[in-house]
């Protein structure tokens, strides 16, 4: 049996957010996206809900809830986003604070609840 040989990769560490790294031109504004589409998918698991059901309870179609659950998210907004967190009957806070002085820009980022954990 030949020997297989060792391919060398080049690894590269993470900033924290997959689309910067990989080049996306709205980097922050994906990954905002895809945290808030994280928490519609698990408020549908824990609830057990169909895409049929979600969708009528939320207001859209069953493709847009397949899409949404796959990670196709051009169609989505996060002001949609959100006002779909918000049909499943969940609270969405926005909180405004200074950010810290070693970073040059503020950011955006989805927390989850703590209780929820």
């Amino acid at each position: 049996m030949a020997k297989k040989r060792a391919v060398a990769l080049k690894v590269r560490p993470s900033s924290g957010n997959v689309f910067a790294d990989l080049g996306f031109a709205q980097a922050d504004d994906e990954l905002e996206k895809a945290q808030l589409a994280t928490h519609i998918r698990q408020v549908l698991k824990r609830r057990r809900l169909t895409q049929t059901a979600a969708a009528r309870l939320v207001g859209v179609d069953q493709p847009e809830v397949s899409a949404l659950l796959n990670g196709r998210l051009a169609g989505f907004s996060s002001d949609r986003l959100m006002r779909l967190l918000t049909a499943l009957g969940q609270d969405v806070e926005i909180v405004v604070k200074g950010k810290p002085r070693n970073r040059a820009r503020g950011r955006i980022s989805v927390v989850p609840d703590a209780i929820r954990l």
